[in-house]
């Protein structure tokens, strides 16, 4: 017999299938996607003030955010953090994460982290620590209930390959765990739904980006033009049980003053992929 979760998925994709030439298309599109959550690394639209990056991450469809420091700063007061909040509920958006934030050994500095994304309602922090830096986010993510997401960034980056994620882990907090950039794991030769299995029950956070070549220079391309399967990704983020509340994060990288008919290009992909999983 199947269970719950199966027959849902069941359900919801026949829905979207008798629904594909009515007004309900969209309902039903939306519906069989509702396990996963597609939003936007910020740093996709980087050429933008911020207000505008978020105006335009809503307008392509996007109903989730992840932000970099550039456009909202770790320490940021008390008042900026409350007109963002505002800026974010009168858009429908929502912030999934932050980052790439560094740790060091300086445990109070990296408090400050932690107390920024408290306040700023982010549940996740993709990160880029330090050895040193686990004593104090062990202690951290016990105390703030906020998610460490480790962020891979290709070859010759300390956390190049999967089993670097997986040795830095080891042994902590279970809310330590990873932000896999499929794209740099394509650099580093690395298959995307293997990387995805082998951190299930620690992922926490995807940088959806494809790649032309597996290999370190290489150029940045729509999603699915590349070595990315983005139907079996999106599979095997069902299967391993990525958590809802996750940060499946578009992030496309290439011309940053004109990307929106790139963006729109990957959000329909990604979109179409997630209706269908």
């Amino acid at each position: 017999m199947p269970s719950p979760a199966l027959s849902r998925r069941g359900f919801l994709a026949t829905a979207a299938a008798c629904a594909a030439a009515s007004p309900l298309a969209s309902w039903a599109r939306e519906a069989a996607a509702a396990d996963l959550n597609l939003g936007i690394q910020l740093y996709s639209l980087r050429g933008y003030k911020v207000d505008e990056a978020m105006k335009h991450a809503r307008d392509i469809g996007f109903r989730f955010v992840e932000f970099y420091g550039d456009m909202y700063p770790v320490n940021s007061d008390s008042a900026a953090i409350a007109a963002m909040k505002k800026k974010l509920a009168d858009l429908g958006l929502t912030a999934s994460a932050h980052g790439v934030n560094g740790f060091g050994g300086d445990a109070d500095a990296n408090r400050k982290v932690f107390e920024f994304a408290k306040a700023a309602g982010i549940p996740c922090i993709s990160a880029d620590p330090s050895p040193e830096a686990f004593q104090s986010l062990d202690e951290l993510v016990k105390e703030f209930d906020v998610r460490i997401a480790i962020h891979n960034h290709g070859p010759k980056h300390r956390y190049n390959k999967v089993v670097d994620v997986l040795k830095a882990i080891e042994g902590h907090d279970e809310r330590i765990g990873a932000c896999a950039d499929l794209g740099h794991y394509i650099r580093s030769g690395e298959k995307p739904v293997e990387v995805i299995r082998l951190l299930k029950g620690r992922l926490y956070g995807i940088h959806l980006k494809d790649f032309k070549e597996m290999q370190d220079q290489t150029t940045g391309v729509i999603l699915g033009k590349g070595h990315l399967d983005v139907p079996a990704v999106m599979t095997a983020l069902v299967q391993t049980g990525f958590p809802k509340n996750g940060a499946l994060s578009l992030e496309y990288e290439e011309n940053p003053q004109n990307p929106l008919d790139d963006i729109r290009q990957c959000y329909a992909v990604a979109s179409d992929a997630l209706a269908k999983t």
